[in-house]
């Protein structure tokens, strides 16, 4: 393991803000407003276009992040924390996977009983009426899959190393996190283990320098969600 991978960043403001403005301002508008009402029309599903539209921005994230940070830079994917991680981290991870769910479901029934939020959205409903075995898949590989390959490329590979960089370990993990969590809006109902499940994730991203391990826990988290959705 480098331990001088978050002692230096290949980035400055200029690729931050350009992703920020992609990320924040641009797809939200154009793809999660415009787009997805258009889809929702068409459809007449919330599943299918909200699947439609995570593929659409895993592209664009992906994209953006290649053409502003990777590639005018002539780096490797490594920089944003592809590379393989140590196999004794196997232990943590599922660690951490256990911890999360638990805060989970703690968190949803505290929602639940103090603001009288329930655990369900707009696609969990969309699959709980409509459950086939398409509907599924569809909704596995979209939350499984899809969502924790580049969710944890952009918010821990490159947004967290950047503000971990330069501001320290605990500003990076609260930050990146924070982005994360209100990027998720209007789903208030996750919002509070959203944001915890974005520090478990930078915090493996730390002691590995990998986001591998991320994107294991995120899957995994993800698909039983599904799989709970679909069987309860």
């Amino acid at each position: 393991m480098n331990k001088n991978f978050f002692n230096r960043s290949p980035w400055s403001w200029k690729e931050l803000t350009l992703l920020l403005v992609l990320v924040l301002v641009l797809v939200p508008f154009f793809i999660e407003y415009l787009l997805l009402q258009a889809l929702t029309d068409a459809f007449q599903n919330d599943l299918y276009s909200g699947t439609l539209v995570g593929f659409i921005m895993s592209i664009i994230f992906t994209l953006g992040l290649y053409f502003i940070a990777i590639k005018p830079k002539k780096l490797s994917w490594k920089e944003v924390g592809l590379q393989r991680f140590p196999k004794s981290y196997w232990g943590p991870i599922i660690g951490w996977t256990v911890v999360l769910i638990i805060v989970a479901i703690i968190v949803s029934y505290v929602m639940e009983w103090v603001f009288q939020i329930g655990v369900d959205n707009s696609k969990t409903e969309s699959l709980q009426t409509r459950l086939t075995f398409i509907n599924f898949i569809i909704a596995f590989v979209s939350a499984a899959i899809i969502s924790p390959i580049y969710e944890e490329i952009f918010y821990r590979g490159f947004l967290y190393r950047w503000f971990r960089t330069k501001y320290g370990l605990f500003t990076g993990m609260f930050v990146s996190s924070f982005i994360f969590m209100i990027v998720h809006i209007p789903t208030f109902n996750t919002l509070p283990y959203t944001f915890l499940s974005g520090l478990i994730f930078a915090w493996t991203y730390e002691k590995t320098n990998s986001i591998y391990p991320a994107m294991i826990i995120h899957a995994l988290f993800n698909g039983l969600s599904i799989i709970l959705t679909a069987t309860l």
